[in-house]
């Protein structure tokens, strides 16, 4: 475990940054908010990270409180890392980064790597209310608990029960959502989100 590095300023914002100022250290939380997952998971979706720094990092934030690492019962019997309740008040930090950012996205570059979840983040910001959603992307599905105040924030693939909305898109609009040139709502009144549903969020959607 590398020693802590500490920019020795008596500041809650120096502070902060003592703890998740590390270079992946927020991008590891980003994945920890779809819920448990397995080191071999995280490199996969940390395309650039050596294994080396992932797993520096992540002892980092085991030692710092953010996240716990734990043993699947019988039949995984794999270790995952998840978040603890300290590590996942960073998604309010993460979701105005994002926004902060929006103008920063551009056009995809040819060494940008993509995954379908990265999208989650954005889309949440566009959505109010509470409930279970299922996303439906070119690149693949994925699932947000809109509203949700414990536990996962979004997970990967098809909802794991029936969802409130389900929305289907694709992967220019996402993107348009991403760089804060569109909005949700805007999106789903131009037909470029096609909602569809029974419950609550779905019949809100449809009603903007």
């Amino acid at each position: 475990m590398s020693p802590r590095r500490s920019y020795d300023q008596y500041c809650s914002a120096a502070r902060a940054l003592d703890v998740v100022g590390d270079r992946w250290s927020l991008l590891i939380v980003r994945e920890l908010l779809a819920g448990p997952r397995r080191y071999t998971d995280l490199h996969a979706d940390l395309p650039g990270v050596s294994t080396d720094v992932l797993a520096s990092r992540l002892k980092d934030m085991e030692r710092d409180g953010l996240a716990t690492r734990r043993r699947l019962p019988p039949p995984g019997a794999a270790y995952v890392y998840e978040l603890t309740g300290r590590g996942r008040e960073l998604l309010p930090v993460l979701q105005a980064l994002g926004a902060w950012g929006e103008g920063e996205l551009g056009e995809r570059r040819p060494t940008d790597a993509l995954r379908a979840h990265w999208f989650a983040l954005p889309l949440a910001r566009g959505l109010t209310g509470e409930g279970l959603v299922e996303v439906r992307l070119d690149e693949g599905d994925f699932h947000l608990f809109v509203g949700a105040q414990d536990g996962p924030v979004y997970g990967h693939g098809p909802a794991p029960v029936a969802p409130d909305a389900r929305l289907d898109l694709d992967t220019a609009t996402c993107t348009a959502v991403a760089q804060g040139v569109l909005t949700v709502l805007d999106a789903v009144r131009s037909g470029r989100i096609a909602v569809s549903g029974d419950g609550p969020l779905a019949k809100e959607l449809r009603d903007v």
